[in-house]
């Protein structure tokens, strides 16, 4: 349904978005994610037509929609595809129904074909009662109802959202997102949504890509990113804990694994090994593979105690079943497992 190739965006001299290129099927819920100002927003603004590229194609269901290479365009009143932007972005000076049947009347839907789809859409929100009001008299999280309805009107085949859930508090984003979930069931549009959320990502979305510095570092499932990180970002941005990266570096005959030797074989000289959190375990007293470091915090997850320690610019975190007895600032031993979850090379890629 949607496809990016070799999608490039420049602003002067500053790649934004570098050389993007995947294929999301027909109905899917694709999560952009990554850290603020890794080009996720520049290549949703690519995608609904506000931002022409610098390179590459767009394609929505087979027609391109953009090509950087041409330097050409389909107008975004022409894709098919509806925006919801962070801001709500909500005519103060319409009511609710009034902003909803707007983008009907530029379709130029006859008048009672629009009365019916705009009460279809205020019933699917669950924002009936809310018709005759205006935007200021009405709450943040009714705000973005609104505005997701005005854009489910005129039925996309493509919604996109930019990080629409930023401004609401914490309960109400999980309300939302379920809301959400619900709506792409019922309405099949093939949804890409922008978050730096990776908790949002991971209970939303049927497809993730994970940018960093413009790039897509992984596209694929959320399973697919938690148990098979193709690079480190991915596997220390993805996962609650995110997962422990201990350096491992060739010092003479041996090797020192977080500053101290170890008797381990890496793949290669110089690379990362990946701990996975829950195979982690504290220790009593200093061993051969264990790592003392400072306490910093504990906190319970789900029946369970998580455990970080931090030594020399090092974090490192355990899920573990009973806190430790050691108080915030004493030392405390982690027991790194025989073997690490995965290897990564000293470019972030993975290893085997």
């Amino acid at each position: 349904m949607l496809e990016t190739r070799n999608l490039t965006k420049c602003f002067g001299n500053f790649e934004a978005v570098k050389n993007v290129s995947m294929s999301v099927p027909d109905g899917a819920f694709l999560v952009l994610l990554g850290p603020s100002g890794c080009g996720k927003t520049t290549l949703l603004r690519m995608l609904a037509g506000l931002e022409l590229p610098s390179a590459g194609q767009i394609v929505f269901d087979s027609q391109t929609v953009s090509d950087g290479d041409r330097n050409w365009a389909v107008d975004p009143a022409q894709r098919n595809a509806g925006l919801v932007f962070q801001s709500y972005a909500l005519w103060p000076h319409m009511s609710v129904r009034g902003n909803i049947e707007w983008p009907l009347k530029v379709m130029k839907m006859p008048k009672a074909e629009r009365a019916t789809r705009v009460a279809e859409v205020l019933k699917l929100l669950d924002i009936s009662p809310l018709a005759d009001r205006y935007p200021n008299e009405i709450s943040g999280g009714q705000q973005q109802r609104v505005a997701i309805a005005r854009t489910i009107a005129p039925k996309p085949s493509v919604l996109l959202f930019d990080e629409p859930l930023s401004n609401l508090d914490a309960k109400l984003r999980v309300e939302m997102r379920t809301e959400l979930m619900r709506l792409h069931r019922a309405t099949g549009a093939t949804t890409v949504y922008v978050t730096h959320d990776q908790i949002e990502a991971m209970t939303m979305a049927s497809h993730v890509a994970v940018m960093n510095e413009g790039r897509v570092q992984q596209f694929g499932t959320p399973a697919d990113l938690v148990d098979h990180p193709e690079t480190a970002f991915v596997a220390t941005f993805v996962g609650t804990p995110p997962n422990n990266m201990v350096p491992v570096i060739k010092n003479g005959t041996g090797y020192r694994v977080g500053g101290r030797h170890m008797p381990v074989t890496p793949p290669a000289d110089d690379c990362l090994a990946m701990y996975r959190a829950e195979r982690m375990v504290l220790g009593d007293s200093e061993g051969d593979t264990t790592l003392p470091m400072e306490l910093v915090e504990t906190s319970t997850i789900a029946g369970r105690t998580m455990v970080t320690g931090l030594r020399d610019g090092l974090r490192l975190t355990a899920i573990v079943d009973h806190a430790p007895s050691a108080q915030i600032g004493d030392t405390i031993q982690f027991c790194l497992p025989p073997r690490p979850d995965s290897w990564f090379g000293p470019d972030g890629e993975r290893i085997g």
